[in-house]
C-alpha cells in the first residue's frame, strides 16, 4: 500500500477560515437579538430630561417643547402678566396650588421658580386637550374679567398665566408644573429637579 502525505497547513487553514467565518455568523445573527433588549433612542428620549435654551425668549413670548410625549409650555411673562395672575386669585379654584400638581418649589403664586419663567405641561386636567394662549385683550371672547391665560376648546375650561384653573371650568385641577431647573441663567432642564424621588 502506498502512503499518502497529508497536507496539515491546508487542513489547518480551511478549519481556522470555516471558525471565523463562522464566528462571524454567529455575531451577525445575534446582534439584533441583542440589540433589542435595549431600549431605542426614540425610547430613551421620550422619557429622558431635556435641556432648553431660553436665552432668546422674549417677555410675553412662549415655545413649545416636547417632554415624554407631551407638549411643554414655556412662557416668558411680562410684568404685566405677572399683575393679571395677582388679580386671577380670587376667580381661580385653587389660588394656592394645595393640590399637588406641581413640585413643592413652585407652590406659589407664579408656580414657578422664578416669577417671569412658567413652564406648564400644556394639556387640559379635564379631557386631555391642548389649550391656546388668549392675550388679556381677548375679553369681549372670555369676559370682562380675563387678565389673559389658557383656553381650552374643547370644553371650555380657562386657566390663568400661572395654569391655575377658573372656578366653574370643566377642567378639576390646574395645569401640571413638571420637574425642572436651572443650569445658569440661560437654560433649564425639563424633567429633572436633581431631587431624589
Amino acid at each position: 500500500m502506498s502512503e499518502q502525505k497529508v497536507d496539515t497547513g491546508k487542513r489547518d487553514f480551511l478549519v481556522a477560515a470555516t471558525s471565523v467565518v463562522g464566528g462571524v455568523a454567529a455575531a451577525v445573527t445575534a446582534t439584533p437579538f441583542v440589540t433589542s433588549m435595549f431600549p431605542s433612542e426614540r425610547a430613551k428620549a421620550a422619557g429622558a430630561p431635556i435641556e432648553v435654551d431660553v436665552s432668546k425668549l422674549a417677555p410675553g413670548e412662549m415655545q413649545i417643547q416636547e417632554w415624554r410625549g407631551k407638549p411643554v409650555w414655556i412662557l416668558r411673562r411680562t410684568p404685566e402678566m405677572l399683575e393679571g395672575i395677582a388679580k386671577d386669585a380670587g376667580l381661580v379654584a385653587d389660588p394656592k396650588s394645595e393640590v399637588p400638581q406641581q413640585p413643592d418649589y413652585a407652590k406659589n403664586e407664579t408656580r414657578s421658580i422664578k416669577p417671569d419663567l412658567a413652564v406648564l405641561v400644556g394639556v387640559c386636567t379635564h379631557l386631555g386637550c391642548s389649550p391656546q394662549l388668549k392675550a388679556a385683550d381677548a375679553k369681549a371672547d372670555m369676559g370682562m374679567d380675563w387678565n389673559g391665560g389658557f383656553y381650552c376648546p374643547c370644553h371650555g375650561s380657562k386657566y390663568d398665566l400661572a395654569g391655575r384653573v377658573y372656578k366653574g371650568a370643566p377642567a378639576p385641577i390646574n395645569l401640571v408644573v413638571p420637574p425642572y431647573k436651572y443650569v445658569g441663567d440661560a437654560k433649564i432642564i425639563i424633567g429633572d429637579d436633581g431631587k431624589v424621588a
